[in-house]
């Protein structure tokens, strides 16, 4: 177990190594893909961040279709649907990255390069999210924002709400945002857009194969359960905006 540990620990590490070094190169950004398309019309880096999606989508579908992984163990495709949770939560995500002139993880390259104020944004960052998972704000979010509820039987990820087969609804999704984002000559005469996109999503499909793969253990030695090492769910994770900054505070 401890050996697995440190390998889950050492890949998240390299791999977020690899996602900082190509972020910063690439000027890989949520808010700044979304704001140079509302402001300027420039629809570039909307797509590398598309391309991630792609790429994302069709390596952690493979890698669920081969049997490496079974992604229906994350937390993600559960049957409650906490719709009002998703509506404020998406939000305040926005107006806050706007505030604090990125999203999470623009927010740790700066740090990494020295920028006080993102080391600001990242500190109350961290305690804001760490208030709504466990302090006062998660009374309100569990209180009132969780209980507008919607249960799916079959769970919320896509094949499930479409009944369509995974492989297939991957190819589509997939296939169609690549379409979409290599129609752009621009888009396609710059290679760094095209760097940012690929290995972020494969940043993402390593997240899935380190926690989901290397990580697992089918049968835990002290509980006799199934196991995910060194996850904060207790089940396999890949890489996500928020909730890592309270944990790496606390």
């Amino acid at each position: 177990m401890n050996e697995t540990y440190l390998y889950v620990v050492g890949g998240a590490f390299l791999l977020a190594f690899v996602f900082g070094a190509v972020g910063n190169k690439t000027d890989f950004c949520t808010m700044g893909a979304v704001s140079d398309w509302v402001n300027m019309g420039d629809t570039s880096r909307l797509r590398m961040w598309l391309l991630a999606i792609a790429v994302a989508i069709l390596g952690s579908s493979a890698l669920h279709l081969a049997g490496v992984i079974d992604l229906s163990k994350s937390i993600y495709p559960g049957p409650n649907f906490t719709w009002l949770s998703y509506l404020v939560g998406g939000f305040l995500f926005g107006v806050g990255m706007t505030l604090g002139s990125g999203c999470g993880s623009k927010t740790l390259i700066r740090v990494g390069t020295g920028n006080l104020k993102s080391l600001v944004v990242y500190i109350f960052l961290g305690i804001a999210a760490y208030m709504t998972l466990r302090g006062l704000l998660g009374a309100f979010r569990v209180g009132v924002l969780e209980k507008a509820t919607i249960t799916l039987p079959q769970g919320q990820d896509l094949p499930a709400l479409l009944s369509l087969n995974r492989a297939i609804l991957a190819a589509l999704i997939g296939g169609g945002l690549l379409a979409y984002i290599y129609s752009s000559k621009q888009f396609r005469s710059t290679f760094d857009y095209t760097l940012g996109g690929v290995v972020t999503g494969l940043v993402v499909v390593g997240g899935w194969y380190v926690s989901g793969h290397v990580g697992h253990v089918a049968e835990d030695p002290n509980t006799l359960q199934e196991a995910f090492v060194a996850t904060n769910t207790g089940r396999m994770e890949s890489f996500s905006f928020v909730a890592p900054f309270a944990f790496t505070l606390e």
